[in-house]
């Protein structure tokens, strides 16, 4: 038994690693210390910056494409055509009523497989319209 190592191990924090006189080399690591931190934005040229350029100075919207006010309308006066509540349509065509009520304010994503559901059941023509 007299191989065996009985001296207590010792578990303690690494000290940052900073730069001189405690102030941390990354911004990051001097936020995370409260400290203010001033940046400096780079300037150069470079493939890198042309596009980041061309990001910056970009002025479309880029959205996705909605259900436009036609196809919401067909499906409203549709299902109250056959007399049928949001959750009973959804519940027809296997999906969530919030699908349903989403459609009808405008605000879904057009789904080709939910709209071929919707033109079944309800007996309107909804892929197509403008």
């Amino acid at each position: 038994m007299s191989d065996q190592d009985w001296k207590p191990v010792v578990l303690t924090k690494k000290k940052p690693t900073g730069g001189m006189n405690g102030v941390p080399k990354s911004a990051d690591a001097a936020r995370r210390m409260g400290m203010a931190v001033d940046t400096v934005k780079k300037q150069g040229g470079g493939y890198n910056a042309q596009r980041m350029g061309k990001l910056e100075n970009e002025t479309d919207e880029l959205q996705h494409k909605k259900v436009n006010t036609e196809v919401k309308k067909a499906i409203m006066q549709g299902r109250l055509a056959k007399k049928l509540t949001q959750a009973q349509l959804a519940q027809q065509i296997n999906e969530k009523p919030q699908i349903i009520q989403e459609y009808e304010s405008g605000k879904a994503i057009p789904d080709q497989k939910i709209l071929s559901k919707l033109e079944r059941i309800l007996g309107v023509k909804l892929r197509g319209l403008k």
